[in-house]
């Protein structure tokens, strides 16, 4: 309990603070909620538009759709008005670098193996 209320006040990179729980609650309006529990506000009076993270704060976690609106580039929500998706369409993955989920090439560090030998299409520098 403790812990948490410390994570909360101090811990901006895990989750909302106080400050802009505090803000959001008198401030904004809940206008949707991505499949990722991310939701979305706009300001009251102005324009303004704004997520809370479920869980920790990644930009790369937003959605397309919600990417578009939230940067004004579309006006409606994707509640109000869904976009299509295309068949050639990936669903959509936060960027894993930096985590064991991220790519790592044969004969890098990171991934046991060895590189394969090049083509012939490189020459090394010597000088």
């Amino acid at each position: 309990m403790i812990v948490a209320l410390i994570r909360k006040i101090f811990g901006w990179w895990h989750n909302a603070t106080i400050g802009t729980s505090i803000f959001t609650k008198f401030q904004g309006k809940k206008v949707g909620e991505d499949d990722q529990g991310n939701v979305y506000y706009v300001h009251k009076k102005d324009n303004r538009r704004w997520v809370i993270y479920n869980g920790d704060i990644d930009a790369s976690r937003i959605p397309p759709e919600w990417h578009a609106w939230i940067h004004y580039t579309i006006d409606d929500t994707p509640v109000e008005k869904p976009m299509a998706m295309q068949s050639w369409e990936k669903a959509h993955e936060p960027n894993k670098t930096g985590t064991v989920d991220a790519y790592s090439p044969l004969g890098s560090l990171n991934n046991t193996g060895v590189r394969k030998k090049s083509t012939g299409d490189y020459e090394a520098w010597t000088p």
